[in-house]
């Protein structure tokens, strides 16, 4: 297992930039909105953040582009 970068490490906005699309990563949540306690809406999302020859690597389903 990789040790957690801390700032201490030294490592610059490219650095840092270069290891998340290298390996990815995925930030999930959920957000609920309700009124005098009934829940109205649920929104779920996931962002994943990362290269493309890196999801291709991971056999990634990505989104088609739009035809305009």
């Amino acid at each position: 297992m990789n040790k957690p970068v801390s700032y201490s490490d030294g490592m610059s906005l490219c650095e840092t930039l270069d290891r998340v699309l290298n390996k990815g990563v995925v930030v999930a949540g959920e957000i609920v909105i309700s009124v005098a306690d009934i829940d109205l809406i649920y929104l779920g999302l996931t962002l994943t953040l990362t290269s493309i020859e890196t999801a291709n690597g991971l056999k990634m389903t990505l989104a088609p582009k739009e035809q305009t």
